[in-house]
This record gives C-alpha cells, structure tokens and sequence, in this order.
C-alpha cells in the first residue's frame, strides 16, 4: 500500500514514523508547507518527500492521511475525495458546521472513506470503560466527569487558528463521551477563564473551560479542560452508575498527588505531554485506517462522529458567551 502524508509537524511526524515502520505500507510520501522540515522527516526515515499536495496525489497514492494546520483540513479533504481516495483526517474536519458539512458531503458524493483522528477511542481505558457501560456493570449510569488539562500552553500565534478551548481540546472529551456512553449530548451550560496569561485574552479564548453536558437519558456529565496545569499532562473520565464506578486514566503517571495520610505521592514521571499518554492509541488508529482502506474492517471513527463533537463545542462557546443553557444544534 503506498500512502500519502501531508503536514510534518509534530503530530504528523510521528504518525510517519508509525506509517514508515507499518508492515502493511509499501511507500510512504510525506509534504509540508514547510518543505525543509518534510524533507528532515523523510530523511530520517527513508521515505520520499514532495514538494507539495499536488506532486503527492500525482503519485498515485492508495490513501492520504491530513495532519496539516487546522485550515488547511477540509480543503484537502475534499481534493483527496475527488481524487476517489479515502483518507485519515487529524480533527478537526472544519472550525464550522458549514465547513465540515461541504467536506462529509464531498466525501459521500464521492463514495470515498474518511476516518477522523478521535485517538482516545482507541485508548485501553476507553476502551474498557466503553464496555463497562455496554455490559451493565455501572448499573444506571448517573454521572460522568472528563478533565483534559495541558501542562503548558500552546505557542500564542496558535491561539486565534485553533478554534478555541472548546473545539480545540474539549472536543476530544465531547467524542468521547458520546462513544463511552453511547448517548448524545442534549443541552450545555458551559463557561471559561481567562485569567491565564494574557495572550488568551488577545486570542478571544480562554485558558481554563468547564461545561455541565446533560445526555438524553439525563446522564450528568462536566468536562473540564485547562492549558495551564504545572503538574503534567492529565486526562482523566470518571463514571459513576448506581452499582460501580470506574476511572480511565488514573495511573502510576497521572500528575496527581493525595493529601490524605497514606494516600498516593506524586508520581516520579508523570505524563509530559499527549503523544507519550496515548502513543499506542495513536498507533491503534492508524492500524484500523490501513485496515480500513484494505477493506479488512469498517470505518471505526467516521466524518460525521466529527460535525457531532464539533456541535457540542459550539453549543459550549454560545453558552459561554450567552451565559446560560444551549441546546445542542438549536
């Protein structure tokens, strides 16, 4: 199978790196904007940089994986789908409704896949936490608690581009929670801070959020999500039902330490950031995409678990700004 990557960053290199090494992928063609910075990339692994998207869908690619800057994403989408390619896609599809519904559809009409970069889905917490509820064994689910909290924040020029707290790091949580308790989010009653550093308050975000989600079983859930949390990287759900409760993501590196007498001490190493806490998640994923695109399985995380997320986190940027409850697509 030969595939085509496009954007070098961060992200981007190490699923590279995960694509160079796959057993399944014959070649692999990275680009960048930054034509330097993919030809570093390749050289470290032996693969073929081009100089741009164009020269990579001239080599006639089996499949495209997107992990270029947020704006870039549907655009690309859509010319990979005309293309008659199925692609993997970083999220966000779009910052917008309007944005991510012109690419699904471009997508359908082309009888194309496109698979979304959800990783936590397939994260072994997740996953367990996900059968736990499917199984019975909370009983009635009655509350849920997601947390992302990042140790530092981004660089102040990603700010304006990324969309928000919401879109940009809640909606991580928002999929999640839907594809852990199976339900949809109904209503929010979301805030933010941005009592941060300053640059936030340039970028019109905030640097900490939380939201009170209601599901349509009247599930309970808060998410909450900080760039500022010194300890480490924490991401973290708790599900309580009326027989069990359960946590992912509380473990010997979780940066989180108990004041209680002969409670846990911090940890030695806690997580520093979210390509060390969910490697093998991201791994997981592209795995499923070169199944996917071999046609051994089905699309684990489709375009339109995307607009679902995405309208959750708009709900919560209009309620932060309304001050009060949204319901989710009205």
């Amino acid at each position: 199978m030969r595939i085509g990557l496009i954007g070098t960053g961060r992200i981007g290199s190490f699923h590279a790196a995960v694509l160079a090494r796959h057993p399944g992928v014959g070649a692999l063609f990275v680009t960048d904007a930054d034509t330097a910075r993919a030809a570093e990339v390749a050289r470290a692994l032996g693969v073929r940089a081009v100089p741009d998207v164009e020269a990579l869908l001239g080599l006639g690619p089996d499949a495209v994986v997107i992990a270029s800057a947020t704006a870039s994403h549907a655009g690309l989408i859509v010319r990979a789908a005309r293309a008659g390619l199925p692609v993997f896609c970083e999220k966000p599809i779009a910052l917008d409704v309007p944005g991510t519904r012109a690419a699904l559809a471009a997508v359908a009409d082309a009888g194309t896949e496109l698979q979304i970069g959800f990783m936590r889905r397939f994260d072994a917490g997740y996953r367990a936490a996900r059968e736990a509820v499917r199984s019975g064994r909370l009983g009635r689910l009655h509350t849920v608690r997601a947390a992302t909290s990042d140790p530092q924040p981004p660089p102040a020029a990603y700010l304006p581009l990324s969309g928000g707290l919401f879109r940009d790091c809640l909606v991580h949580d928002f999929d999640v929670v839907r594809w852990v308790t199976g339900r949809e989010v109904v209503e929010v009653y979301a805030t933010g801070s941005d009592a941060g550093p300053g640059m936030f308050r340039e970028a019109g975000d905030v640097s900490t959020a939380a939201a009170l989600l209601t599901l349509d079983d009247g599930t309970l859930v808060t998410a909450t999500a900080t760039r500022c949390n010194g300890a480490g990287y924490d991401v973290r759900m708790e599900l309580a039902g009326d027989r069990d409760q359960i946590a992912v993501g509380l473990d010997d590196r979780t940066p989180l330490a108990s004041v209680e007498p002969h409670g846990p001490a911090a940890p030695e190493r806690p997580w520093p950031g979210f390509l060390e806490r969910f490697a093998p998640a991201y791994r997981a994923e592209l795995d499923a995409f070169v199944g996917l695109v071999r046609g051994e399985a089905p699309n684990p995380c489709d375009g339109r678990e995307a607009l679902a997320a995405l309208r959750v986190a708009e709900a919560c940027e209009r309620s932060r700004a309304e001050r009060g409850p949204v319901r989710v697509g009205a």
